[in-house]
């Protein structure tokens, strides 16, 4: 029997692999309307920035005021699909920044109008790890092009 029963540190591999893991399950489980899944990714609160998609101004939020927010929002598409792509990760201690590209596209059937809007650009994750897990603590997305029915937005969220 080994003297120490702690366990190992995870190598930077395995490190990185969890950051990314956590930030990609946000677009999935937001996708899936798994809501609870979802808040679970989430620090006590939230720096949330959207601004470059209709301006205003950050704002800090708990997990549980995310997923109404989303679930009002996200929950009148008739589907939407969130892809992450292009991860870089940088580790420092306990604190880790995760940087993607992304591809939104959400679809709403409508009697007038096209019934996709995709949007694309970046987003940026800041995590720390507590109790073995890493949770998100703010979330930029920096929308950079989009196509389609913008008016969708709207649409959904009445």
């Amino acid at each position: 029997m080994p003297e120490s029963l702690e366990a190992a540190a995870p190598s930077p591999s395995e490190t990185r692999i969890e950051v990314v893991e956590t930030c990609t399950r946000m677009a999935v489980h937001a996708d899936r309307r798994e809501w609870e899944l979802l808040r679970d990714l989430f620090a006590e609160k939230v720096l949330l920035d959207y601004t470059s998609l209709g301006g205003g101004e950050p704002v800090q939020l708990t997990p549980q005021e995310i997923v109404d927010a989303w679930s009002a929002t996200l929950g009148g598409y008739n589907a939407t699909q969130h892809l992450v792509a292009n991860h870089l990760v940088q580790v420092d201690g306990d604190r880790a920044v995760c940087t993607a590209s992304f591809q939104a596209t959400h679809r709403l059937a409508t009697p007038h109008g096209a019934p996709l809007w995709t949007l694309g650009g970046d987003y940026r994750w800041e995590l720390a790890r507590t109790g073995g897990r890493w949770l998100i603590n703010s979330v930029v997305m920096t929308a950079t092009w989009g196509d389609g029915n913008k008016d969708l937005l709207a649409q959904a969220a009445g």
